[in-house]
């Protein structure tokens, strides 16, 4: 799961990213709100949840919350600020958020929180994804191939997870990385070739028929 904090004290933003990882969460953070509704434009489906403040330089957490319900960004916002008046809450929720939570706030109630949202079902069921004999089942987070639990990773689910979305589309390096790293991390030159290699290894090797496939100079992809 990754996730895009939006919060103007960088000190905040990194102890919250810090917190994240430590859970298991990938994140990437915003200073301002007019890099933050920007992001949100451009890669929305990047990420499964925000975490934002309302009160940001450029533009508030009000005005990017009803843009992005405007533009049709459906994944949850987490409201996350200082201001506590019913009235902010009621607004915040009236143009399109999630929940709310107030500061100074336990990283375990936002850990909570988080995983509330998270737990909401769609507007559309999600649908266990089959391709062949390898089936992904998102609501249990279980992968089988033949009847067999294949046990992964977060980042090898995460990464199996996004190539079956879109069986048979060749995904770049930078597309994987964007989708599954943060923006700040450096290990892109190996990270995704080590962690093909042990996805293969668990879901191929001992398997006639091979679904994960290296396009050479391109990317990699789930046969259909």
């Amino acid at each position: 799961m990754k996730i895009l904090i939006i919060e103007d004290e960088e000190k905040l933003a990194i102890s919250i990213q810090k917190g994240l990882k430590q859970n298991g969460y990938t994140s990437d953070y915003v200073l301002d709100g007019e890099l933050a509704e920007k992001r949100l434009s451009l890669h929305r489906k990047d990420y499964d949840l925000v975490i934002l403040d309302l009160m940001l330089p450029k533009k508030n957490g009000f005005e990017i919350c009803k843009t992005a319900r405007t533009n049709s960004v459906t994944i949850p916002i987490l409201i996350l600020t200082a201001r506590d008046a019913i009235d902010d809450k009621v607004l915040a929720l009236d143009n399109g958020a999630d929940d709310y939570l107030v500061k100074p706030f336990s990283f375990d109630e936002l850990l909570a929180r988080i995983r509330a949202l998270l737990r909401r079902p769609s507007e559309k069921k999600v649908p266990i994804l089959e391709i062949d004999d390898l089936v992904l089942n998102p609501n249990s987070r279980e992968v089988t191939r033949q009847d067999k639990i294949i046990n992964l990773t977060l980042k090898e689910y995460e990464l199996l997870h996004y190539l079956m979305r879109d069986p048979g589309r060749v995904f770049g390096r930078e597309d994987i990385f964007a989708h599954l790293w943060d923006f700040a991390d450096s290990s892109l030159s190996n990270v995704i070739d080590v962690h093909i290699k042990n996805l293969r290894k668990k879901i191929d090797d001992e398997y006639p028929k091979k679904l994960l496939e290296t396009v050479r100079g391109v990317g990699y992809r789930i046969r259909n």
